[in-house]
């Protein structure tokens, strides 16, 4: 999944990626409506009076810049001259098609650990769609016990410490049952939060709390988009480097995770909660209101 998405030569979001929306190979929230950009602004403005020290904004995968875009429109003039704007990127394309949108009054950064010394350590912090496309480890229950699943198509093993993850804690599972274990996203959170030192963090994306998340999906969650076609194993496999690939996220765990590495849990909701009154026409969309939660951390 790394390669697939990731490898600079031949990596879908590094080469290949077709344009986010109806004519690419997938949509995220931020193309569909501008109820999300309305609602980020929202909550930048009200973190902004609990926190008038911070000045800066981090948008952090932004996609072709559409929500950057809206936010910027939604918090108005004043807002607008206070704040810098910063943006994470690490794929050549969407970066190339980034600044065709949104000028020069954006910073752009590799990581989020240069961004942040930019802010002086000082930031708000946003990313929408953003840990559903880092590299899981594909697990399958098998007579008592959790083993990985390998290509070409074999079971090995574990070799993840099961105590950070709570799918690999639960043994009741019927046999075949497959989970993904995000162990990248916890060591991309242990590698950049010791550089946040003040500010408000925003998480947008699909999932649910463990074991809800699996609740009727024997095969996990693990999928591909091809032209807006949905694969499942093993035919998202078919097409390495030219599709997204994509697992919902265990919010039992990330919610875990920021807990233990000194962040404050302010609020975790579904969208449809989270977005103006005019969003509607987005949460009504495939159940996009409650699929997706919206997650506050604070650093103070």
């Amino acid at each position: 999944m790394q390669r697939a998405l990731f490898d600079p030569q031949r990596g879908y979001y590094s080469r290949h990626i077709k344009t986010v929306g109806a004519r690419g190979d997938f949509s995220t929230s931020a193309t569909l409506s501008p109820a999300l950009g309305k609602g980020v602004a929202t909550w930048l403005k009200g973190e902004s009076k609990l926190n008038p020290r911070v000045r800066h904004i981090i948008e952090i995968g932004a996609g072709d810049g559409s929500l950057m875009r809206r936010v910027r429109r939604s918090l108005g003039v004043w807002n607008r001259w206070r704040f810098q704007f910063h943006i994470v990127e690490t794929s050549p394309v969407l970066h190339h098609q980034q600044q065709r949108l949104l000028g020069t009054k954006t910073h752009w950064h590799d990581d989020l650990e240069t961004a942040l010394a930019a802010a002086n350590g000082k930031a708000f912090i946003y990313h929408n769609e953003l840990l559903d496309a880092f590299p899981a480890v594909l697990v399958e229950w098998q007579n008592g016990q959790w083993q990985e699943v390998w290509l070409p198509e074999q079971l090995q093993p574990l070799s993840l410490d099961p105590a950070p993850f709570s799918a690999l804690g639960h043994l009741s599972f019927q046999n075949g049952q497959r989970c993904e274990i995000h162990a990248s996203v916890r060591s991309w959170l242990q590698n950049w939060l010791p550089h946040w030192k003040n500010g408000s963090m925003l998480t947008i994306d699909y999932g649910d709390l463990f074991p809800q998340l699996y609740h009727r999906r024997p095969k996990g969650t693990l999928r591909g988009y091809f032209m807006h076609q949905r694969l499942y194993w093993p035919e998202l496999l078919a097409n390495p480097g030219r599709q997204d690939i994509t697992a919902d996220i265990n919010f039992t765990d990330y919610r875990s995770w920021m807990g233990e590495f000194g962040c404050e849990e302010a609020s975790f909701q579904t969208m449809a909660h989270f977005l103006p009154s005019d969003g509607s026409q987005l949460t009504d969309l495939d159940g996009a209101g409650t699929a997706f939660k919206c997650l506050v951390h604070r650093k103070i």
